[in-house]
């Protein structure tokens, strides 16, 4: 196998991904859009998880199955820690909290406009 990323559309990967989250427990998980707002990614999403050990746990399954089942790699940082890890995907980027790191930072009041609601997995 190639160095090469599968030809795997943002929205393919986005599915692929909120369903991940969700066979493992992952709490409050949002959706934001970011086509035409940011050149980071097309999507970010932001879930919990209840405790450092689901955080970490979570994380790292995401990792392995992107890499099972679509043959893509990622990048995860604050792994160790565990309070909060993100995970670069490329078109899509994850990040899972615990929830008291979640409420902390905030990162959808950050990224949504002014009033609007987030895309509720």
């Amino acid at each position: 196998m190639t160095g090469r990323i599968p030809d795997v559309s943002s929205e393919e990967l986005l599915d692929h991904i909120l369903a991940s989250l969700s066979d493992d427990k992952a709490e409050d998980v949002i959706t934001i859009d970011l086509r035409g707002k940011s050149s980071i990614a097309d999507y970010m999403v932001i879930c919990s998880g209840r405790s450092t050990r689901q955080v970490g746990a979570i994380a790292e399954k995401l990792k392995e199955r992107l890499k099972e089942d679509l043959g893509r790699g990622s990048k995860l940082e604050g792994k160790d820690q565990g309070d909060w890890v993100l995970i670069d995907t490329g078109d899509v980027v994850v990040h899972v909290f615990r929830p008291e790191v979640r409420e902390f930072y905030q990162l959808e009041k950050m990224w949504l406009p002014a009033g609007a609601a987030a895309a509720r997995a």
